[in-house]
């Protein structure tokens, strides 16, 4: 294996490894699901230190794979000496708490991620408990015997999460010598989650903040937040107001410009406010009634077709944009036998 141009293949998914910038490597690591196929690792380099920009799913397949690719520039396993997470999330943080156990180097993650990965790694905590709580209180209770049967109600193995080394604030870092990054606070896909953005060489390391061509969820931890929805468009904003920079996401391809991807995330998400007010003005009284009118997809489908982890987040993301539209005044809400509803202000 050889490293590759970034521009040597269509599919951003592709097995290998792909330079992006003079000592920066775009690294597609595989997911066991249907849904997202892989993520996007960066290897950062300076030919003797190496620092990793998440870490992928903790799988024997992604390993290799990742082994695989790291050699293709003179390094292995056993090179890497930090782990710069931008999220709590499986598919970024595992695998480098496995790594860390095997081979060492140190693992960092945004400050606001501990209270969920404390949660996560207590030895009962179960895949989906904040989940069921929160579609409860959607409207959604009957989602829950088809979430329990989807995803094993017994405690995960705790081994998956460790805490890391290091809890990140913003603020200029040093990773390699003549390399800083500046770590950015960016909270609404989760509490903690954080970009990390090369002022010198143009490049913003943007974890699942900015994604080229899906829109993130928000809120999905072990311990939710009152708004996230309100978090994400404001760290959005955040990032429009700062420096463009060429986008390295951690689904999809790198692509030429942040600050156009966050202007066509702020509109989606400017319609899809109005669309969940006008599920209420219909008559939709809960997050789940208000997401049962809605399309979901780009190609729209009817929340039914979705799969119940979908259906899940598709619940859960009504819910954060009705609470939003509460905050801004354009609708009321009332909470009666663990239920919020939802009405006209």
């Amino acid at each position: 294996m050889e490293p590759l141009p970034e521009t040597s293949t269509d599919d951003w998914t592709t097995p290998g490894i792909y330079t992006v910038a003079p000592g920066v490597y775009r690294v597609p690591l595989p997911l066991p699901n249907d849904g997202l196929k892989a993520v996007n690792v960066y290897a950062v380099t300076d030919g003797t230190g190496l620092v990793l920009i998440d870490s992928g799913w903790a799988l024997d397949e992604a390993r290799d794979l990742l082994r695989a690719a790291l050699r293709a520039i003179g390094a292995d396993l056993g090179d890497i000496g930090q782990f710069l997470i931008t999220h709590m999330h499986r598919d970024h943080y595992t695998q480098a708490v496995a790594l860390r156990r095997d081979f060492g180097g140190s693992v960092a993650l945004g400050k606001l991620e501990e209270p969920s990965v404390q949660a996560s790694a207590e030895p009962d905590a179960t895949a989906m408990h904040a989940q069921g709580r929160l579609l409860v209180n959607a409207g959604a209770g009957m989602l829950l015997d088809e979430l329990t049967r989807a995803f094993d109600s017994s405690p995960r193995a705790a081994r998956d999460y460790e805490l890391p080394d290091e809890w990140l604030v913003p603020g200029s870092r040093k990773v390699l010598p003549g390399r800083d990054l500046e770590v950015v606070h960016t909270p609404g896909h989760t509490a903690g989650h954080v970009v990390f953005d090369d002022a010198d060489a143009g490049l913003l390391f943007s974890g699942d903040h900015v994604l080229p061509h899906i829109t993130p969820s928000v809120g999905f931890q072990p311990v939710p937040v009152e708004l996230p929805l309100r978090d994400y468009l404001d760290s959005l904003r955040l990032i429009r107001e700062r420096p463009d920079r060429m986008l390295l996401p951690a689904h999809g391809p790198v692509t030429g410009s942040a600050h156009e991807r966050v202007d066509e995330l702020l509109a989606h998400h400017d319609e899809r406010l109005t669309a969940t007010a006008e599920t209420v003005a219909s008559g939709a009284n809960s997050a789940f009634e208000a997401a049962d009118a809605l399309d979901w997809t780009r190609r729209k489908r009817a929340l039914g077709d979705l799969d119940i982890f979908n259906r899940t987040l598709a619940v859960l993301e009504t819910a954060a944009h009705l609470d939003v539209l509460v905050l801004q005044g354009r609708l009321a809400a009332t909470e009666t036998d663990g239920v919020r509803h939802y009405s006209v202000a």
